[in-house]
């Protein structure tokens, strides 16, 4: 028997993948308020919940012990599908796992591994230098230019930095980035910033008819935009806990 496996054989791979998820931030651990809450977002954008994938970070938190199943269920009853936990004290880790769900550490204890690894190495102002102008190359390295329409269906991204898309973005198109995102043109389809977290990160677009604007998850779609914004060039950010759209220049 030959030792080299025919591809028909392979039953599946595993790739590393980059897709939008919307983080649901809880203040709030009880399940009942949660419910209401929900129950006044769904009135205003039915159609964000359509069984869509959330994250759901307790980092805001200061409990051990949470009513994670009942959270869970309030959230399926709305039709959003939990499909992680971000956060949390060792018994929410294990609730996390016996209830099927993924588990991440928190943001700012990735951030403090990330800060501790670079500090590790940078032992001098020489260093700091050096290791300043290697992120400064990483992120001109990182920044994705595309050319054209991204069409219906289409999805464009740029995993390590900024996107630059010099066309338009049709209706049922999506385009992320890990950094800002620049469309010199009509941005009529989906666009999500800062995915992997970046709350610094911007939406810039010629013109504004955005089917979702999204900056480190949090989200904006047609319908809560300002209709005196649409159609005009405008720039997103994320301030005082929220988006905002302004017109750019």
């Amino acid at each position: 028997m030959s030792l080299n496996a025919n591809s028909a054989d392979i039953a599946f791979t595993f790739k590393g993948g980059m897709l939008p998820m919307t983080v649901m931030e809880l203040s709030s651990a009880d399940p009942e308020h949660i419910r209401s809450q929900l129950a006044g977002k769904l009135s205003q954008s039915p159609a964000f919940f359509q069984h869509t994938p959330v994250v759901l970070s307790v980092e805001k938190l200061d409990e051990p012990h949470l009513a994670l199943e009942r959270i869970c269920a309030v959230c399926r009853d709305h039709k959003l599908l939990p499909v992680a936990v971000r956060g949390g004290a060792e018994p929410v880790r294990q609730s996390a796992w016996a209830l099927g769900l993924g588990w991440f550490a928190p943001v700012e204890e990735g951030r403090s591994r990330l800060l501790e690894s670079v500090g590790s190495t940078a032992t001098s102002d020489d260093a700091i230098d050096e290791v300043e102008s290697a992120d400064q190359e990483v992120v001109a390295v990182a920044t994705r230019l595309f050319r054209g329409t991204v069409r219906s269906g289409q999805q464009v991204s740029a995993s390590e930095g900024d996107l630059v898309v010099i066309g338009a973005v049709n209706a049922g198109a999506e385009v992320l980035a890990a950094g800002s995102i620049h469309v010199y043109g009509a941005l009529r389809g989906r666009a999500l910033a800062g995915i992997h977290g970046n709350t610094q990160a911007g939406i810039y677009c010629r013109e504004l008819e955005a089917e979702l604007l999204s900056v480190a998850g949090n989200y904006k779609r047609l319908e809560d935009i300002d209709s005196q914004l649409l159609g005009r060039a405008a720039e997103v950010h994320f301030a005082k806990e929220q988006l905002e759209i302004k017109p750019l220049g």
